[in-house]
């Protein structure tokens, strides 16, 4: 029962997000991205402790891989919300005359 209702929200979230995304402006869709990513800081606080979870149970090598597989990607997600927010702010600045 609970893998039917987590298949039901998995398939609610897409169908919401896919309508939410395709409503906003190209102009939007930059910063709304670099926003959304750099909030996957949370995800890096969850793969951490789940990490250090699975690593206290001696039971199986297979849960510390994946847990240090979710933090490295989640890092990856991170940064790279911050590196896209940075070359857009960029674009934005007024360019100094050459001399």
């Amino acid at each position: 029962m609970e893998a039917i209702l987590l298949l039901f929200i998995l398939v609610l979230s897409i169908f919401l997000g896919f309508e939410l995304i395709s409503k906003v402006p190209s102009t939007l869709h930059t910063p709304l991205m670099s926003g959304s990513n750099a909030i996957s800081g949370i995800t890096v606080v969850g793969a951490l402790l789940t990490t250090i979870a699975a690593s206290n149970c001696n039971d199986s090598d297979l849960r510390v891989i994946l847990g240090v597989l979710a933090v490295a990607f989640a890092t990856i997600n991170v940064v790279g919300g911050y590196l896209v927010t940075d070359r857009m702010l960029r674009m934005f600045k007024k360019k100094e005359p050459k001399k």
